[in-house]
């Protein structure tokens, strides 16, 4: 499954808030003679170079070690990084075997160094995972703002910890903004999934401007992704399909934009919004496949997938019966 930008590809293609949940990262990290595959490798700079995938820096020896582990920047973070580079390896390695289609388009957008928040649309429970394949050509690790929940759990904690992600409260927000805000300034990619939860409607909900007064706080871009395609392996109310083969998945990296301290932050957001809704548009009618009368297309272009309307609906259902769940 090769994993390729845009720009390697050519006009072809390739032949590369609410967060991760605990199966998806498990089973991933599961992998694990490959996991310590890639550890050695990395940790050697033997790893085998691939058309297929970038090659990573491998660390210096000797004398140079200590300097060596900063070369884990071109990784993606100063952080001392065990976890999650194996679970990457472990990723690719799934999604080669089951021969999914990548392609990302405009990677080249996310800076190599220095803070970003990367926004993305929410469409399916593996999005952090295809959201953060958009930071890899340029060397970056993506910090995910994760419901707290996720981080309690027995196996998804300790993974979800040891890739540095930040846990969000949803009752005391203001410690993980402050959290994300420290990410940003330490020169971190932070990704947000701005509209909370996952779409039905496989259109743009709308979103708050949490995202806008991040990348305002820490005078960092704030750079939108689209998602298309991630849905058809498991999205809300539908089965998992997580070993499905041949599936094209689309990423799409929009131009940064660049929030001042001054501006209108609900009209900064309403252009956000806007950006997202024309590149995830791009995505699906660019799309390889464009079948009418399946679930996972959206209403407008034939599909049975909810109206925004209706999704809404559905949502307002769903927490009703959370918030009774919690009352009994």
């Amino acid at each position: 499954m090769p994993v390729r930008s845009a720009a390697e590809n050519g006009p072809h293609g390739a032949d590369g808030s609410p967060a991760p949940h605990a199966e998806p990262v498990a089973r991933l990290a599961a992998t694990r003679t490959e996991s310590r595959r890639a550890v050695r490798g990395i940790r050697g700079g033997r790893r085998r170079r691939s058309e297929d995938t970038e090659p990573l820096t491998p660390l210096p020896r000797g004398r140079e070690r200590g300097a060596g582990r900063r070369e884990w920047l071109r990784y993606g973070s100063a952080m001392a990084e065990i976890v999650y580079p194996p679970v990457i390896g472990a990723a690719l390695t799934l999604f080669r075997a089951l021969d999914l289609k990548i392609r990302i388009e405009g990677a080249e957008r996310i800076p190599r160094t220095g803070g970003a928040v990367l926004v993305s649309n929410h469409i399916s429970y593996l999005d952090f995972i295809f959201a953060g394949l958009a930071a890899r050509p340029s060397g970056r690790l993506v910090r995910f703002m994760a419901k707290k929940e996720v981080f309690d759990h027995r196996i998804s904690g300790p993974l979800m910890r040891g890739m540095h992600h930040i846990p969000v409260d949803r009752g005391a927000g203001a410690a993980a903004f402050g959290a994300a805000l420290k990410s940003l300034r330490g020169g971190e990619v932070v990704g947000v999934f701005a509209e909370a939860t996952i779409s039905r409607s496989f259109t743009i909900k709308e979103i708050k401007n949490g995202a806008v007064r991040m990348a305002v706080g820490a005078k960092v871009p704030m750079i939108p992704v689209s998602l298309w395609g991630t849905q058809r392996l498991w999205t809300k109310g539908h089965p998992k399909k997580l070993l499905q083969r041949h599936v094209p998945i689309t990423i799409r990296v929009g131009e940064p934009m660049h929030p001042q301290r001054g501006d209108d932050y609900d009209a900064v957001t309403a252009d956000l919004r806007g950006r997202m809704s024309e590149m995830l548009d791009q995505a699906q009618r660019g799309y390889p496949e464009i079948p009418q009368g399946v679930w996972w297309q959206p209403r407008h272009l034939g599909g049975t997938a909810p109206t925004p309307e209706e999704a809404d609906k559905l949502d307002a259902e769903e927490a009703e019966v959370r918030a009774a769940r919690r009352e009994s």
